[in-house]
Order: C-alpha cells, then structure tokens, then sequence
C-alpha cells in the first residue's frame, strides 16, 4: 500500500478518533482488521471508551482484510510518533517485523485478538482460541450425544487466512475427535472474513452436502453467511448451528431452536483492557504478558443476558 493510501484511510477514520498530530497527552493507534464485522467495532467502542476516560487519543485504520496494509500503517504510526499501538493481527507471522521497528522506535504494541508467536509485543489480550474451540467441542459433542443420538455430520465455514480462526477449528475438532461422540467431519469452506463470501461458500457446503446435520462457524462473517443460508435454503428444521460470535440474526436463530450454541467474546472488554494497558505502560508501570478475557457460550438458556447488544 502507498502512503497517500495510507493517509487517504486515516484521513477518513477521523472522526473515529482524530489525528496522530492532535495536542493530546497521549495518542494511541489502533489497527484493526475491517470495520465490517460487529466484533471489530465493538473492541473499537471499548478502545474509544477507554481512551476518553484516561485523557488519550485514539486514532483508528482499518485494514480492510488486506495484511500488508497493517504493516504500513504500523510503519506509518511509527514515523508519527504515537505512544502506543494496538493490533488485531490478520497474518500474525507477517507482522512481526513491523513490531520489532516498533520496538525499536520505543512504541509498545498490545496485541489483541490474535497472539503474535514470537513476537516483540509487550502483552496480549484477548481469548485463548485454541482453549476455547476445545469448549465448544466439547459442548457440541455432548449435544451430539444427547439430542442427536451420539451420531452427525459437520461442515465448518471458516476464514482460512486467519490464524485465530484456524485455531478455534483445530481445538473444535480435538475436543469432538476426544469426545467419542460419532461426528464426520466434511468440507471446510473458506468465508474469507467477508460475509458475503462467507454466504455463498455456506451455502455451496450445504448444496454439496444435503444430508449435513451440523454447521460449525469459527468467526462472526463466518457464521452470519452460516445463518444467512440456512435461512434462504429452508434448513432450519435439519440443520444445527453452532459458531463464534454474537449477531441479532444468531439471536433469532437460538430464539427459534435451530443455532444450538455461540461462543461469545467481550470485544469491548478486549478494547479497554489493551488501552488500559497502554496507559499504564507510558506511566512507567508494568502490565501482564498475557491478559485473559474469558468467553461465555450462549444458548437459549442464558442468551436473554445478552439482548441488549441488539437493541
């Protein structure tokens, strides 16, 4: 990406947060993956949140799904001077040498969402995703168990390009493969972190898969396209769902019996927590290597706690 793109795009996310040039005590970056997904947004209200209430600014880029493009915003922010970055990783190997230049210039980064294996980061915040897809295992294989007759088929709709994403995959699939329960697993399709691809590869899954009992989303686009096209195909009676990541169309989906169960984050929690962390840093005080923001699976049994967000 050019730097008159990059300045383009910062320009244009002004009003979610000024300027790096601003007059302010403090001015936080945060770089994050698209501005589509709910989720994105709801660590950037917490981000917002967060900074207001601590005096800082934050100033906010959207990658747009493209990984090259957070590392010259990092690069960008560093040449800007900012006291602080914060990242939610599309590639999390790719970007390690933007944070070591950030390491360098003496600008912490707090990595969200995505760990950066490795990495020159100075604290992560976020889910365990490999620890929480095992939860979700295992949850699907009890109701595997208990209201399918131990047996089912599953096809997953994921974002291949996310490494976050292909964790919560890798641990859903230990926890059925250790659970007993009988579950052939069938295609993975790619959503690509776009709901409308996410849609369109769902619903090729299903078309190829007519008997599928189950549908396993690692991501919010992933699952809204899941919903989507269970919806537009009739399969509500037949087909179970099961994913990551709150929407008013899952709500409506655990509502009416047939999404079985969402693993829920606090994205606005995970925003707060990294400002948090940031202002503490520059006060010269010391934060955790690892900040866990628990996760809670809702299903129709405690999904009315969680309505509001959708109000």
């Amino acid at each position: 990406m050019r730097l008159s793109h990059f300045l383009a795009g910062a320009a244009a996310l002004t009003l979610l947060g000024g300027t790096a040039s601003a007059a302010l005590a403090d001015t936080f970056a945060l770089v994050t993956i698209n501005q589509q997904a709910l989720f994105f947004n709801q660590i950037n209200d917490g981000a917002k949140a967060a900074a207001k209430a601590a005096g800082a600014e934050l100033v906010i880029y959207d990658a747009n799904n493209v990984p090259a493009a957070q590392n010259t915003a990092i690069e960008n922010y560093i040449t800007q001077k900012v006291d602080g970055i914060i990242l939610i990783a599309i590639d999390v190997n790719g970007v390690k040498p933007a944070i070591t230049e950030a390491k360098k210039a003496g600008i912490p980064v707090i990595a969200i969402d995505a760990q950066i294996p490795g990495g020159d980061n100075v604290s992560f915040v976020g889910v365990d995703n490999m620890k929480a897809g095992e939860e979700i295992g295992r949850f699907y294989a009890e109701y595997v168990k208990a209201q399918m007759k131990g047996e089912a088929t599953v096809g997953v709709v994921g974002a291949l390009n996310s490494f976050i994403q292909n964790q919560r995959l890798d641990g859903f699939k230990k926890a059925v493969t250790e659970s007993g329960a009988k579950v052939e697993f069938l295609d993975t399709v790619d959503g690509q972190n776009v709901q409308d691809v996410a849609l369109g590869a769902a619903e090729n899954l299903m078309t190829a898969n007519p008997t599928m009992a189950t549908l396993y989303a690692t991501g919010e686009p992933a699952l809204i396209g899941s919903v989507s096209a269970v919806e537009s195909q009739g399969r509500q009676s037949d087909v179970k769902v099961f994913g990551w990541d709150l929407t008013a169309q899952a709500v409506k989906g655990i509502d009416e019996g047939w999404v079985a169960a969402v693993v829920q984050q606090d994205p606005a929690g995970e925003g707060k927590a990294a400002v948090e962390a940031l202002a503490k840093l520059k006060k010269g005080e010391s934060v955790e290597p690892i900040i866990n923001i628990p996760v809670t699976i809702v299903t129709k049994e405690n999904v009315d706690q969680f309505r509001g967000m959708f109000q």
